[in-house]
């Protein structure tokens, strides 16, 4: 890890210690570091001691008492690539958490549009609290990276949960963090995402719950590893925040998978991430039905297959991303669903999952490939997204 450019937040905790050793390392690897302290964090290390080690000085204040020079929060937010706040104490994690701003280092946090990453340090009774948990799984659903505390003895001589992650523990994080971050540079990746609308009438549509909030997750972690993403969306209110993501809106599954089988050629992968209607009317009424007080019978065809459109057409340079949302028979039907398909790998959500699936912030996945599965926790579908990306780079990687 060599040539990253890192906010190092401070706050006010007897781990601040550490930061000392974990500024050394970063800069010792060739990394640059802006100390960024809260006045607390100044009472446990002295910012003349990092001022040195980082070769910066620290900022602490949003402006030089002396000549009144200005430092710009927004300048740091767009500066770095990436965030760490270690030691984080349970008074900043919830100020992050419910956006209060009353210090630079949290007026960065606000401000960075970098991926964030906090090492929680307090004592065992504080990070228990059901509150500083709320406080986290919060951040943790909006993208944040939590390093989990180790269990040892802390400052009030108890033994328990808090203690801050070591340096070197901290610093092989952020390798293999910013050392994935770059592992799609260069690629093309296809994501499509959300519901399918299917028409009966002007007005009335079949459809399903599908927020998109999962092929959202995706494709900013895609464009976050240096990817460009062609993202086609169903309807849905969401929207992108990198660059990098061309997104085209569609509406039906036959517009969708003209987009997609259209893109897909240009593509080193396709993630088929959406919830894409399986039958559509045979026919759309030109004028809104009326309520007659007879039964309307609607006649449903089947769409077509973007899944296995793209299956049969892609490349040995090409990977095909499936996911297969189930509520009986799980793995046996997505396994099917990966043979039939040729898909490389498949991510398998169940309805039975509380959390998971439509409508959450949170997911509970399981991927599976030829030769076996794997079963996580429920986590953020930011964090989901991460771990579907590193299983992709894995095949990719895998291509000679």
């Amino acid at each position: 890890m060599q040539g990253k450019k890192i906010v190092l937040g401070i706050t006010g905790s007897i781990a601040a210690y550490k930061a000392c050793e974990l500024t050394r390392l970063l800069v010792k690897s060739g990394n640059e570091v802006q100390v960024v302290m809260t006045d607390a964090g100044k009472e446990f290390v002295s910012p003349l001691t990092l001022a040195t080690l980082s070769r910066h000085a620290v900022v602490s204040e949003f402006f030089d008492r002396r000549d009144g020079s200005w430092n710009s929060h927004v300048d740091l937010g767009l500066w770095a690539d990436i965030m760490l706040i270690a030691p984080a104490t349970a008074s900043t994690i919830a100020k992050m958490a419910h956006g209060i701003a009353d210090n630079m280092l949290l007026t960065t946090y606000l401000s960075m549009r970098a991926p964030v990453v906090v090492a929680p340090a307090m004592d065992m009774d504080m990070y228990a609290h059901e509150a500083t948990r709320a406080n986290l799984d919060l951040l943790s659903a909006r993208g944040v990276k939590i390093i989990e505390p180790r269990q040892g003895e802390l400052a009030s001589q108890l033994i328990g949960k808090g203690r801050m992650e070591e340096p070197e523990g901290i610093y092989a994080y952020l390798e293999n963090l910013l050392c994935n971050s770059q592992s799609l540079r260069g690629k093309r990746i296809l994501i499509t995402a959300g519901p399918t609308y299917e028409r009966i009438d002007p007005v009335r549509f079949i459809g399903n719950f599908s927020s998109g909030k999962m092929g959202f997750a995706l494709a900013e972690a895609c464009a976050r590893r240096g990817a460009t993403v062609q993202l086609v969306s169903g309807p849905t209110h969401l929207h992108c925040s990198s660059e990098s993501i061309v997104r085209t809106d569609v509406e039906s599954a036959e517009q969708m998978y003209k987009q997609a089988v259209a893109a897909f050629k240009d593509c080193d992968a396709a993630i088929l991430c959406a919830a894409v209607a399986d039958f559509t009317p045979a026919e759309c009424a030109e004028r809104k039905i009326k309520k007659n007080g007879e039964e309307l019978l609607l006649r449903l065809v089947p769409t077509k297959d973007i899944a296995g459109a793209l299956g049969a057409r892609k490349t040995e340079k090409q990977v095909v991303v499936g996911f297969a949302l189930e509520t009986d028979n799980e793995v046996t039907n997505a396994k099917k669903k990966l043979a039939e398909k040729r898909m490389d790998f498949i991510v398998l959500n169940s309805l039975k999952d509380e959390g998971a699936a439509f409508g959450y912030d949170t997911n509970k996945i399981t991927i599976i490939n030829a030769g076996e599965e794997h079963a996580f926790l429920l986590k953020s579908k930011q964090e989901a997204a991460e771990d579907i990306i590193d299983e992709l780079c894995r095949h990719l990687g895998n291509i000679s």
